[in-house]
Protein backbone atom coordinates (compact mmCIF):
# COMPACT_ATOMS: atom_id res chain seq x y z
CA UNK A 1 0.00 0.00 0.00
CA UNK A 2 1.41 3.45 -1.07
CA UNK A 3 2.60 5.76 1.93
CA UNK A 4 0.46 8.78 2.23
CA UNK A 5 0.84 12.28 3.80
CA UNK A 6 -1.87 15.09 4.39
CA UNK A 7 -1.65 18.42 3.46
CA UNK A 8 -4.39 21.08 4.76
CA UNK A 9 -5.98 23.17 1.41
CA UNK A 10 -7.84 26.72 1.42
CA UNK A 11 -10.17 26.96 -1.73
CA UNK A 12 -10.03 29.76 -3.94
CA UNK A 13 -12.60 31.50 -6.54
CA UNK A 14 -10.27 32.78 -9.31
CA UNK A 15 -7.53 32.27 -11.53
CA UNK A 16 -4.83 34.11 -13.54
CA UNK A 17 -1.54 35.16 -13.32
CA UNK A 18 -2.56 38.03 -10.64
CA UNK A 19 -4.48 36.08 -8.48
CA UNK A 20 -1.04 33.71 -8.24
CA UNK A 21 1.31 36.15 -7.86
CA UNK A 22 -1.08 37.43 -5.03
CA UNK A 23 -0.82 34.10 -3.17
CA UNK A 24 2.70 33.70 -3.19
CA UNK A 25 3.49 37.29 -1.56
CA UNK A 26 1.09 36.02 1.21
CA UNK A 27 3.44 32.11 1.26
CA UNK A 28 1.45 30.58 -0.18
CA UNK A 29 1.38 27.74 -3.18
CA UNK A 30 -1.91 28.06 -5.80
CA UNK A 31 -2.67 24.60 -6.64
CA UNK A 32 -5.55 22.70 -8.42
CA UNK A 33 -7.45 19.59 -8.00
CA UNK A 34 -8.65 17.50 -11.13
CA UNK A 35 -9.92 14.24 -12.50
CA UNK A 36 -12.14 11.35 -11.47
CA UNK A 37 -14.63 12.76 -13.90
CA UNK A 38 -15.51 15.70 -11.66
CA UNK A 39 -14.69 19.37 -11.88
CA UNK A 40 -11.56 20.97 -11.38
CA UNK A 41 -11.19 22.95 -7.61
CA UNK A 42 -9.02 25.94 -7.14
CA UNK A 43 -6.92 25.49 -3.83
CA UNK A 44 -4.02 26.91 -2.59
CA UNK A 45 -1.36 25.87 0.43
CA UNK A 46 1.18 26.65 2.75
CA UNK A 47 4.55 27.25 1.19
CA UNK A 48 6.63 25.61 3.49
CA UNK A 49 4.32 22.58 4.11
CA UNK A 50 4.58 22.47 0.48
CA UNK A 51 8.39 22.96 0.28
CA UNK A 52 9.31 20.27 3.64
CA UNK A 53 6.87 17.15 1.81
CA UNK A 54 8.72 18.14 -1.44
CA UNK A 55 12.21 18.09 -0.33
CA UNK A 56 11.67 14.75 1.03
CA UNK A 57 11.28 13.55 -2.50
CA UNK A 58 8.11 11.76 -2.18
CA UNK A 59 5.58 13.94 -3.26
CA UNK A 60 5.24 12.37 -7.21
CA UNK A 61 5.06 8.93 -5.43
CA UNK A 62 3.06 8.88 -1.99
CA UNK A 63 -0.82 9.34 -1.72
CA UNK A 64 -1.57 13.24 -0.67
CA UNK A 65 -4.94 13.30 1.77
CA UNK A 66 -5.87 17.30 1.23
CA UNK A 67 -8.14 18.60 3.27
CA UNK A 68 -10.27 21.13 1.97
CA UNK A 69 -12.65 22.66 4.36
CA UNK A 70 -14.34 19.80 5.52
CA UNK A 71 -13.52 17.34 3.14
CA UNK A 72 -10.62 15.13 2.99
CA UNK A 73 -9.87 14.47 -0.73
CA UNK A 74 -7.39 11.63 -1.66
CA UNK A 75 -4.59 12.68 -4.40
CA UNK A 76 -1.70 12.37 -5.90
CA UNK A 77 0.63 14.92 -7.47
CA UNK A 78 1.24 15.00 -11.11
CA UNK A 79 3.10 18.37 -11.85
CA UNK A 80 5.47 20.86 -9.72
CA UNK A 81 6.03 23.73 -11.26
CA UNK A 82 9.55 25.39 -9.37
CA UNK A 83 11.04 28.60 -9.98
CA UNK A 84 13.78 28.50 -12.58
CA UNK A 85 16.24 30.92 -10.59
CA UNK A 86 14.87 30.63 -7.05
CA UNK A 87 13.88 26.99 -6.87
CA UNK A 88 10.77 28.48 -5.08
CA UNK A 89 7.38 26.40 -5.53
CA UNK A 90 5.02 28.04 -7.86
CA UNK A 91 2.15 25.57 -8.18
CA UNK A 92 1.41 22.17 -7.54
CA UNK A 93 -1.72 19.65 -9.59
CA UNK A 94 -3.20 17.26 -8.15
CA UNK A 95 -5.23 14.39 -9.51
CA UNK A 96 -8.19 12.25 -7.54
CA UNK A 97 -7.13 8.67 -6.73
CA UNK A 98 -9.43 6.23 -5.53
CA UNK A 99 -8.51 2.60 -5.40
CA UNK A 100 -9.62 1.49 -8.67
CA UNK A 101 -7.01 4.02 -10.46
CA UNK A 102 -4.54 2.89 -12.58
CA UNK A 103 -1.59 5.25 -13.19
CA UNK A 104 1.56 5.40 -15.13
CA UNK A 105 4.77 6.72 -12.50
CA UNK A 106 8.08 7.11 -12.41
CA UNK A 107 9.57 5.10 -9.89
CA UNK A 108 13.23 5.57 -8.12
CA UNK A 109 15.67 2.48 -8.82
CA UNK A 110 17.53 1.73 -5.78
CA UNK A 111 21.09 -0.57 -5.94
CA UNK A 112 21.05 -2.40 -2.71
CA UNK A 113 24.11 -5.31 -1.47
CA UNK A 114 26.98 -2.95 -3.48
CA UNK A 115 29.19 -3.91 -0.31
CA UNK A 116 29.13 -7.73 -1.22
CA UNK A 117 29.79 -7.80 -4.81
CA UNK A 118 32.34 -9.45 -6.08
CA UNK A 119 32.47 -6.91 -9.17
CA UNK A 120 32.87 -4.04 -7.06
CA UNK A 121 35.02 -5.63 -5.01
CA UNK A 122 37.31 -6.23 -7.58
CA UNK A 123 37.66 -2.37 -8.15
CA UNK A 124 34.60 -2.46 -10.56
CA UNK A 125 32.76 0.34 -11.92
CA UNK A 126 29.30 0.53 -11.17
CA UNK A 127 27.63 2.68 -14.03
CA UNK A 128 24.08 3.30 -13.84
CA UNK A 129 22.00 3.68 -17.05
CA UNK A 130 18.31 4.42 -15.29
CA UNK A 131 17.95 6.22 -12.13
CA UNK A 132 13.97 6.35 -12.13
CA UNK A 133 11.68 3.79 -14.47
CA UNK A 134 8.45 4.52 -15.44
CA UNK A 135 6.15 1.43 -13.89
CA UNK A 136 2.02 0.94 -14.88
CA UNK A 137 0.17 0.35 -11.44
CA UNK A 138 -2.79 1.02 -8.97
CA UNK A 139 -2.50 4.12 -7.44
CA UNK A 140 -3.02 2.79 -3.94
CA UNK A 141 -0.14 0.44 -4.37
CA UNK A 142 2.80 2.52 -5.89
CA UNK A 143 5.98 0.87 -4.89
CA UNK A 144 8.31 3.20 -2.44
CA UNK A 145 11.61 2.30 -5.17
CA UNK A 146 12.88 -0.58 -7.28
CA UNK A 147 15.70 -2.56 -5.70
CA UNK A 148 18.50 -3.87 -7.80
CA UNK A 149 20.28 -6.34 -5.82
CA UNK A 150 23.83 -6.61 -6.80
CA UNK A 151 25.10 -9.00 -4.51
CA UNK A 152 26.10 -11.43 -6.70
CA UNK A 153 26.94 -9.47 -9.54
CA UNK A 154 30.77 -9.61 -11.29
CA UNK A 155 32.67 -7.10 -14.14
CA UNK A 156 30.77 -6.95 -17.02
CA UNK A 157 27.68 -7.99 -15.66
CA UNK A 158 25.03 -5.75 -17.94
CA UNK A 159 21.38 -5.22 -15.43
CA UNK A 160 18.23 -5.15 -17.10
CA UNK A 161 14.53 -4.11 -15.91
CA UNK A 162 13.60 -7.98 -16.57
CA UNK A 163 16.75 -9.01 -14.30
CA UNK A 164 14.56 -7.25 -11.74
CA UNK A 165 11.33 -8.60 -9.99
CA UNK A 166 9.12 -5.84 -9.55
CA UNK A 167 6.57 -5.00 -6.96
CA UNK A 168 3.52 -6.84 -6.88
CA UNK A 169 1.05 -5.62 -9.51
CA UNK A 170 3.66 -3.48 -10.96
CA UNK A 171 4.68 -3.43 -15.07
CA UNK A 172 6.79 -1.41 -17.26
CA UNK A 173 5.08 0.02 -20.38
CA UNK A 174 4.63 -1.99 -22.95
CA UNK A 175 6.57 0.39 -25.59
CA UNK A 176 9.11 0.53 -22.57
CA UNK A 177 11.27 -2.73 -23.73
CA UNK A 178 14.09 -4.09 -22.05
CA UNK A 179 15.08 -1.03 -20.02
CA UNK A 180 19.06 -0.79 -19.14
CA UNK A 181 19.61 -0.46 -15.57
CA UNK A 182 23.27 -0.72 -14.46
CA UNK A 183 26.63 -2.10 -16.16
CA UNK A 184 29.96 -3.20 -13.65
CA UNK A 185 32.39 -2.17 -16.04
CA UNK A 186 36.52 -2.91 -16.01
CA UNK A 187 37.89 -0.49 -13.67
CA UNK A 188 40.21 1.93 -15.95
CA UNK A 189 43.82 1.84 -15.08
CA UNK A 190 46.61 5.07 -15.33
CA UNK A 191 49.35 5.07 -16.96
CA UNK A 192 52.31 6.99 -16.12
CA UNK A 193 53.27 9.14 -18.96
CA UNK A 194 56.66 8.03 -20.88
CA UNK A 195 59.93 9.87 -19.19
CA UNK A 196 60.71 12.77 -20.93
CA UNK A 197 63.59 11.59 -23.44
CA UNK A 198 65.03 15.80 -23.88
CA UNK A 199 67.63 15.81 -21.00
CA UNK A 200 69.44 12.71 -22.45
CA UNK A 201 69.53 14.02 -26.04
CA UNK A 202 70.33 17.34 -24.26
CA UNK A 203 73.32 15.60 -22.05
CA UNK A 204 75.12 14.06 -25.17
CA UNK A 205 76.03 17.33 -26.29
CA UNK A 206 77.59 18.47 -23.15
CA UNK A 207 79.51 14.79 -23.70
CA UNK A 208 81.38 15.53 -26.47
CA UNK A 209 81.72 19.03 -25.23
CA UNK A 210 84.26 17.51 -22.22
CA UNK A 211 86.03 14.82 -24.73
CA UNK A 212 87.15 18.19 -27.20
CA UNK A 213 88.47 19.97 -23.82
CA UNK A 214 90.05 16.77 -23.08
CA UNK A 215 92.06 16.67 -26.42
CA UNK A 216 93.39 20.11 -26.44
CA UNK A 217 96.87 20.40 -25.67
CA UNK A 218 98.66 22.08 -22.17
CA UNK A 219 99.48 25.75 -22.73
CA UNK A 220 103.77 25.86 -22.56
CA UNK A 221 104.63 27.38 -19.11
Amino acid sequence: MSKRYALAAQKRERAGKGVARALRREKRVPAVIYGDNKAPVLISLEENQVFLEYMKGHMKTNLCELKVENETVLTLVRDIQCHPATDKIESVDFMRVSPKTTIHVKVPVHFINQETSPGLKAKGVLTVTAHEVELICNASDIPEAIEVDLGSAQIGTHLHISDVKLPKGSATPKNAGNIALASILEPKVYEEPAADAAPAADAAPAADAKKGDAKKPEAKK
